[in-house]
């Protein structure tokens, strides 16, 4: 038979306009003209054809309901999907699972395959834990906490065995996989030319913050989204936008520092390289393919802990505002991570602190901000318009298990029961429950709701967080394809081109506050000496303990790249000395065994190495708590402590005698202001690393790369101007002069010239600040 030319064309008009193609453990449909899908077989699920287009029938129902046409705007989607959901369903999407290592699971033991640990069952690395099939099958969970990997490779088919498992289940709803900050830099780690890693390496929030510069914090979004979504990852757990007014918080290497307009600009960069797919990567909106979820933390901001204390633990859990400034620490919220300037014009995700806004409340109610009606729908929902996703931080539902316990923070509600925080959490504004695998106690604090308020009405509470929820998920292209492909996956994460631009930024963050005479740099024949450094023992922030060591600071191989080496201090030209900035352990600010001794157990948090004594405290404390196995009166005025890493001090001082009149160059890596007023008289040089790799320092040190950082927070003349500062209150510390003249304030920073004045110190100086080197 022969057909004329008009009729096949005409057959080719009436066919599918989609094509098919298997891919390692996922098939690939590309529609023309139309989103790219990627599914399992395996998973159950089929392929629609509607108006010549493919279409997954995730509920296997053989029609295209309006959530699975990705032909509709994401909010349409998100209703519809919502409203098919049973509160069982909509319970899991709320949950927001614990830390989850890949191989290995949770904390602690881990996770077992078949009921065996990793290491005795066989399993691959990329195999999902028995715990992870459970709540991610029995708990209807979707939004998974990912830590550590294998390797990128390793993530990618972890991440398509869990989105086949997911698939196949209900309705069909995707895994949104999240991360915790994973880009920074170990100082040990060699960087070259054209190499690739496991993925790029940056500074930390506070050493981009040092470079003064929005674009760059612009450009590691855009990066890291693409090695994110590379890795299954479409949510970031950042950025984290407190201001850090109090020098001495845990956190405050986490943030962009003190400054309200520094942390704005840099907020509003990281969300938008986060959150924005260019080109054809674009869904609508500005979401897309290469989108990442930014959940900007921690409303109404964490960095205002009484005493410098952090809320992860009972001692740190009231946040206080002894300057009445609690809305400029708004600010980086309202002004940055709710005014982006691409399209998707906000933060999709927040999370609050721990902590309790003591006495913001105008009701006189002072409990954790997850919890606080006040807090989330008052000021953040109703008075601020925020119709994002609120997610609470990890563990604020867990029961209260001491003053000391890491990571079970119910603050204000700790005689509540885990379910009816649940209800207090859903009551307050909130939506998900961070680092909670159990349904049980929201499905609990949903009959709660119903008992006081009726069906309909709990059941269109549920609605309303499931669609914020759903949203985040529809907006970067789950439902479409949330498969990955591992060679493309290989190519992407820690390719050459990202790692450069990583390691430009960590070169961007060194700051020199010190160079005198010019002893910078150094000549290539420089015979140089570093000490070898005592590291005491510590635990880190889980509680882990880690054993005191000796240490050399710098890899020998890495330094004879760039000088000539020693170990005599006589024979040398020029020390390095390489130290730590104060520290004042894991729980900083209390000691049990003070508190079993028969004291209130709180201690100062000390920012200088040598024994210091709080005599400047307040004294009664702003806040505490009257109930008996607590403590009312917290403060520690007039006790005493030292850092536990002394040592660092007397290796400065040590080497200085050793060099006698010959130039000590001191490294400071710092995640915390710093009081240096116990060493800076007796060096030549001070850099200031925020942890970034020591290769990044020596091209500093060597003139391959000319400093150009500036201090994103103020470095305090002593601690009695620590001490008197006001917790919420930024630029209110005297700060500290060298023996150069120099004043190292905010913006300070020298480059080979002498003091940096630029546009950057122009534009971000503080209001009635002159900036200038002395």
């Amino acid at each position: 038979m022969i057909f004329s030319a008009s009729f096949v064309l005409l057959l080719a008009s009436c066919g599918p306009k989609w094509t098919e193609k298997e891919r390692e453990g996922f098939n690939l449909i590309t529609n023309e003209g139309g989103q790219s899908l990627g599914y399992s077989p395996e998973s159950g699920v089929t392929i629609l054809t509607v108006d010549r287009l493919a279409f997954k029938d995730l509920n296997k129902n053989g029609k295209l309901d309006p959530y699975e046409d990705w032909r509709l705007p994401a909010e349409e989607r998100a209703s519809d999907l919502a409203s098919k959901m049973t509160r069982e369903q909509i319970a899991g999407l709320m949950l927001y699972s614990g830390h989850q290592r890949i191989p290995g699971g949770g904390f602690g033991a881990g996770g077992t395959y078949g009921d065996k640990p990793y290491d005795e069952s066989g399993a691959k690395p990329s195999d999902l834990t028995d715990q992870q099939i459970e709540f991610l099958t029995d708990d209807n969970l979707r939004h998974v906490l990912i830590t550590t990997v294998e390797s990128p490779e390793v993530a990618a088919r972890w991440n398509n065995n869990a989105q086949a498992l997911v698939e196949g289940l209900g309705l069909g709803i995707p895994a949104n996989n999240s991360s915790d900050p994973r880009h920074e830099a170990e100082s040990d780690e060699e960087y070259t030319l054209g190499a690739g890693g496991t993925i790029s390496r940056w500074p930390n929030s506070i050493g981009l913050a040092a470079s003064f510069d929005p674009a760059l914090v612009k450009q590691f979004g855009e990066i890291a989204s693409k090695e994110y979504r590379a890795l299954g990852i479409a949510t970031a757990l950042s950025p984290q936008v407190d201001l850090a007014t109090d020098p001495r918080w845990y956190r405050f290497s986490g943030t962009f520092g003190p400054s309200p307009e520094l942390s704005i600009a840099m907020s509003k960069a990281y969300i938008d390289g986060f959150q924005t797919s260019p080109g054809e990567m674009e869904i609508a909106g500005g979401w897309g393919y290469e989108s990442v979820n930014a959940m900007a933390k921690h409303w109404p901001g964490g960095g205002t802990g009484e005493g410098g204390r952090d809320a992860h633990y009972g001692f740190g859990k009231f946040a206080v505002y002894p300057g009445d400034n609690m809305e400029t620490h708004m600010r980086p919220f309202l002004e940055g991570a709710f005014a982006l300037e691409g399209g998707t014009g906000m933060a999709s995700a927040i999370m609050p602190y721990y902590t309790i806004s003591f006495d913001q409340d105008p009701s006189g109610e002072n409990v954790g901000n997850s919890f606080s009606k006040y807090i989330i729908q008052e000021l953040l929902r109703d008075k601020y318009g925020y119709d994002g996703v609120v997610c609470t931080d990890w563990g604020v539902t867990r029961p209260d298990a001491g003053m000391a316990v890491f990571g079970q923070t119910p603050w204000g509600v700790e005689d509540l029961t885990e379910a009816q925080r649940h209800y207090r959490i859903l009551m307050a504004g909130c939506d998900q429950f961070g680092g909670n695998n159990d349904a049980g106690p929201v499905l609990e604090a949903y009959d709660m709701g119903v008992q006081e308020f009726g069906e309909d009405f709990m059941r269109a509470r549920f609605e309303r967080s499931a669609t914020r929820l759903l949203m985040n998920i529809f907006r970067v292209g789950l439902f479409e394809n949330p498969y990955l492909d591992t060679e493309e996956t290989n190519n992407i994460v820690g390719n050459p081109d990202f790692m450069d631009a990583g390691y430009q930024a960590q070169l961007k963050s060194i700051v020199m506050l010190k160079n005198k005479d010019g002893v910078l740099p150094l000549e290539k024949t420089t015979r140089i000496y570093v000490p070898t450094r005592y590291v005491p023992a510590s635990q880190n922030f889980f509680g882990q303990e880690i054993p005191a060591r000796w240490e050399d600071p710098v890899s020998k191989s890495l330094l004879g790249e760039y000088f000539m080496l020693t170990n005599d201090p006589d024979s040398a030209d020029v020390a390095l000395v390489v130290i730590n900035n104060p520290d004042n352990g894991r729980t900083a600010g209390y000691s049990t065994a003070e508190a079993e001794a028969g004291g209130n157990g709180f201690l100062p948090v000390s920012l200088q190495y040598g024994s210091y004594t709080a005599t400047e405290a307040r004294d009664p404390s702003i806040a505490g708590d009257a109930r008996e196995q607590d403590v009312l009166n917290r403060t520690y005025k007039n006790k005493t402590v030292t850092a536990n890493n002394v040592t660092d001090l007397e290796l400065v001082l040590t080497t200085r005698k050793e060099m006698k009149d010959k130039p000590v160059i001191v490294v400071l890596k710092m995640s915390n202001p710093t009081v240096v007023s116990e060493f800076e008289k007796v060096i030549d040089g001070l850099l200031i690393n925020f942890n970034i790799q020591d290769q990044a320092i020596l091209d500093i040190i060597s003139g391959a790369t000319e400093p150009s950082g500036l201090l994103p927070l103020q470095m305090p003349a002593n601690m009695a101007t620590v001490e008197t500062q006001m917790e919420d209150v930024p630029f209110d510390m005297q700060p500290y002069v060298d023996s150069e003249g120099h004043t190292y304030d905010f913006a300070f920073g020298l480059n080979w010239n002498g003091v940096i004045q630029d546009e950057r110190t122009e534009m971000y100086k503080p209001a009635g600040k002159i900036m200038t080197g002395n």
